[in-house]
């Protein structure tokens, strides 16, 4: 516990002097509720920079730690003034959810492990990095930033689990945090209790409770980028004079942003801040019935672009290499860890089940149910963009419409996999639009008590959203499996001495099975047939006529394996609190009746 709260203050404390330093030396001296993001997605690219360069976590340790005493001192010169109204219970709200899993299953440990053991490709990533070692995500030019940025934290103590943990938690906290910005004329309660809807938007915490970092640092950073372009937006109609010479300058934050998505999503990540870009710059011309509005934008967009190609040009040759990574292959598998393609209406916040990938009906609540909270959210969606463009606010519109596009991209050309990728990405800023719509079209609750029947509508709208999309995001929190609290990379190693097609028989500790292991063990073992048993499990009977090549024992067993057969032990092991031992063996039968993962897919609970 206490390593995964010290990274998550480390991240927190980090991105916000590094961001906060960034809008101060641009020009803008408020205190900015975007710096969280702004801050993070600098520190990322700056850990995996020097981590990459120099061939060690230390030099990424280093980058993060001066860039961090270079925001400090800025700060201390150019101070930031005044108040973010409701940060503080903000901030607590936001750790206090992205907490839940973790206190439920009464551990702190792996994300996900049991819906999705992806985490465990991550944790060997970083864990080369921390090392110096060589790993197959670093030569295909998979993005690596946060790897490094863990990486780098887990010098300071924490460990790799525990890290990213952290990172996981400061990202929910930085997209609860950010829609601060655009809620001022709510009252703080409203503020409050929007943001942090914004902030586990259901598929948010759906994506958060099965450790995909990726996806939510990506969707913090799309939501990020449109509160910045409707705050420049804002900012431009009343800017001060004594702030004119900075305001080439003003773009630059929206710059780093592009550049984190960049370092966390590879060159895919680009897409949608460009598309939101392009729909907000052609909504504002057909707003403005001319090209005026985007004149006083082209310097600042100008330095801006300039900044993103100087950081991205060390990048570049690893892009293009991630270009033929097997996820971009819509002949692939295309489902990873779904059962089946999702449905478009759970973008809207409402979906009463506390796993997303379930069909209507396929949960508690029946079939009806899910299609209601849908009509709901579409209600809610079109209230908030109609009092968006009315106002002549058209940021938050175009990236909801730019991730529409994208969602439809890759529907036609993508797979299912990516589909919800697609939907995660854009959930908060749906949820932004759709919150901010209702609350403010909703009355006081005292003003409504004489009120004609006809105008308890919206509040009526509000209450069923705003009841529906913390429900679904509750029933997600709670959903969230933990795993192990520690890893090792041991395991794969040893999967590297097997051969190809191997039946395997991995013998884990009681403990590693109660902790959601078995779906860790099998796939780190991937590419062959796996059968994971609880010693408990392990009798004469439970391995008679099967065939297996050899066993993996992970865990201090309390007595011998009853196995008949002939062990040779070939390699042992000790690392994060257990031991592991490979042996080679003789046990003769049948095939194996067991689950296989193929080398290069995710995990498939549908097969």
């Amino acid at each position: 516990m206490l390593g995964t709260y010290v990274s998550l203050v480390l991240v927190l404390g980090s991105s916000y002097v590094v961001g906060q330093a960034v809008f101060c030396l641009c020009g803008h001296r408020e205190r900015s509720p975007l710096a969280l993001a702004v801050g993070l997605g600098l520190i990322c690219a700056a850990a995996w920079g020097a981590t990459h360069i120099a061939g060690s976590a230390w030099a990424g340790l280093g980058a993060v730690a001066a860039l961090t005493i270079v925001g400090a001192i800025a700060l201390r010169l150019w101070p930031a003034t005044g108040e973010i109204e409701g940060l503080v219970p903000t901030l607590v709200g936001a750790v206090v959810l992205g907490s839940i899993p973790f206190v439920l299953e009464l551990r702190f440990g792996i994300l996900g492990t049991s819906l999705n053991p992806d985490m465990s490709q991550h944790l060997f990533a970083a864990d080369r990095l921390e090392s110096g070692g060589d790993e197959r995500l670093v030569a295909e030019g998979y993005p690596l930033g946060p790897h490094a940025l863990v990486a780098s934290l887990a010098k300071l103590g924490p460990s790799l689990v525990q890290g990213f943990g952290g990172l996981t938690m400061a990202t929910v906290v930085a997209a609860t945090v950010a829609p601060l910005g655009v809620l001022g004329r709510l009252p703080k309660t409203r503020r409050i209790s929007a943001a942090l809807l914004v902030g586990v938007a259901y598929l948010a915490a759906s994506y958060f409770i099965q450790g995909a970092f990726k996806e939510t640092m990506q969707a913090l950073f799309v939501l990020a980028f449109a509160i910045g372009i409707a705050q420049l937006v804002s900012e431009g109609t009343e800017e001060a004079p004594r702030l004119a010479r900075w305001r080439r300058f003003k773009a630059v934050p929206l710059a780093l942003l592009a550049v984190g998505s960049l370092y966390v999503y590879s060159f895919p990540g680009l897409t949608w801040i460009v598309a939101g870009l392009g729909v907000w710059a052609v909504a504002e011309v057909i707003r403005a019935r001319a090209l005026h509005p985007l004149r006083g934008a082209f310097v600042p967009a100008l330095v801006a672009l300039v900044v993103v190609l100087v950081l991205a040009a060390p990048e570049l040759p690893r892009m293009f290499e991630f270009g033929r990574f097997e996820t971009f292959n819509p002949g692939g598998a295309g489902l990873g860890n779904l059962f089946n393609p999702i449905s478009p209406i759970e973008a809207l916040g409402i979906w009463p089940s506390g796993d997303f990938r379930l069909d209507p009906g396929a949960g508690f609540a029946p079939a009806l149910a899910f299609y209601l909270g849908g009509l709901v959210g579409v209600l809610a969606l079109g209230l908030g963009l109609g009092r968006a463009l009315r106002a002549g606010e058209t940021a938050l519109a175009s990236a909801v419409a730019a991730g529409a596009i994208l969602y439809l991209y890759a529907l036609v050309g993508g797979t299912p996999y990516q589909e919800a990728k697609a939907l995660a990405i854009v959930a908060p800023v749906a949820m932004l639009v759709a919150i901010r719509g209702c609350l403010e079209a909703t009355p006081p609750v005292h003003s409504l008590r004489d009120a004609p029947g006809r105008a308890l509508a919206v509040p009526a709208l509000t209450f069923a959203f705003v009841l529906g999309a913390a429900g679904s995001s509750a029933l997600a929190l709670v959903n969230g499996p933990v795993g192990p609290a520690t890893w090792t990379p041991a395991l794969l190693d040893f999967s590297a001495e097997l051969e190809e097609d191997e039946p395997v028989l991995a013998v884990i500790d009681d403990e590693l099975a109660a902790e959601n292991g078995r779906d860790l063990v099998t796939w780190e073992l991937r590419g062959r047939e796996v059968c994971v048993l609880a010693q408990s499990e392990v009798t004469p009977e439970s391995v008679a006529d099967r065939a297996f090549g050899a066993v993996i024992v992970i865990g201090d067993l309390d007595q011998p394996l009853p196995i008949v057969g002939r062990l040779e032990q070939l390699d042992r092991a000790e690392s994060g609190g257990r031991e592991y031992v490979f042996f080679r063996a003789n046990i003769t039968g049948a095939d194996p009746d067991c689950p296989f993962v193929a080398d290069g897919d995710a995990a498939e609970p549908a097969s």
